[in-house]
């Protein structure tokens, strides 16, 4: 089922519940891709040097101890990960440095680094932890965000967002692929929305100028999918043209969905962002696992 000689699906955990989830995803995504599981956990302690007092000695040293307590929770990841997808080689590594710097290098040889949303450090009342928006924004290939226990049917579609900006093509590409290897439909979504004073909303909608922008919108969707609906013809397409905020769009779509993908950078005003801000408030927010592709 594996193939040694792919590029792995990468995973990083440091014992939080976020991470098994992050874990058993990204097994499942593995074995999809017919690769292997690279499951890592970052050792900031290890980059110190505690040297131990022969005046004060002690039962254990703190570094002994977590490069102790990170075996348990590897461990604890790969059993997980074996039992979500049994076929699939997993193998565990501890790599000396911090999550993000760690992951970031991770990802320059791994076809997909998956994350959990949220770890055991920082406030546990943010939404998502500062390594997964760190590794999306820095990331060398496409990155997965889990931020909860996929709930979706096994026949829920996968969602993706669809605008014309310059990373249009792999995000496309990384949609029909993941909709392929699932056996389900994809949802093409593309928002358009105005701005102004609801008495500009008013006229704008009386005078029929919404109906028109609306019918330019959906020509534009379907010219932009022609070419995909031929490469992959087992892929059921589902054109969506919504009047929203592309993010509101995406999360309203996404609520039954397995996976969401979106883009890193989109076409909004500040092309230097590396991670665009519907891609970040996705990031956040998403009901289901997202894929910010590369």
């Amino acid at each position: 089922m594996t193939t040694a000689q792919a590029k792995p699906v990468v995973v990083g955990i440091d014992g939080s519940s976020s991470a098994l989830n992050a874990a058993r995803w990204a097994a499942a995504e593995a074995h999809r891709r017919r690769s292997w599981l690279r499951v890592v956990f970052a050792d900031v302690f290890a980059l110190v040097y505690l040297p131990d007092l022969p005046t004060m000695p002690l039962p254990e040293t703190y570094a002994n101890a977590m490069a102790r307590q990170a075996q348990q929770w590897l461990h604890r990841a790969k059993e997980e990960a074996t039992a979500a997808a049994p076929g699939v080689d997993v193998r565990t590594f501890v790599r000396a440095g911090g999550a993000i710097p760690v992951l970031i290098s991770e990802s320059r040889h791994a076809q997909l680094a998956v994350v959990g949303s949220s770890g055991l450090g920082g406030f546990t009342g943010l939404f998502v932890g500062s390594a997964a928006i760190g590794l999306c924004a820095h990331g060398h290939c496409s990155v997965a965000v889990v931020r909860q226990p996929p709930t979706a049917a096994p026949d829920a579609p996968v969602v993706v967002g669809v605008d014309d900006s310059p990373h249009e093509e792999t995000v496309l590409k990384t949609a029909f692929e993941e909709a392929t290897m699932r056996g389900v439909a994809l949802e093409a979504v593309h928002a358009w929305h105005t701005i102004g004073t609801e008495q500009a909303w008013s006229s704008f909608h009386s005078q029929g100028y919404r109906a028109t922008i609306q019918a330019d919108e959906e020509r534009i969707l379907a010219e932009t999918l022609a070419g995909w609906n031929e490469k992959y013809p087992d892929v059921e397409v589902r054109h969506i043209v919504a009047h929203n905020k592309p993010a509101r769009a995406l999360h309203e779509h996404a609520q039954h969905a397995q996976l969401l993908v979106v883009g890193s950078r989109g076409r909004g005003p500040v092309t230097g962002l590396l991670l665009g801000s519907t891609s970040q408030q996705l990031v956040h927010h998403a009901p289901c696992p997202l894929i910010v592709a590369r």
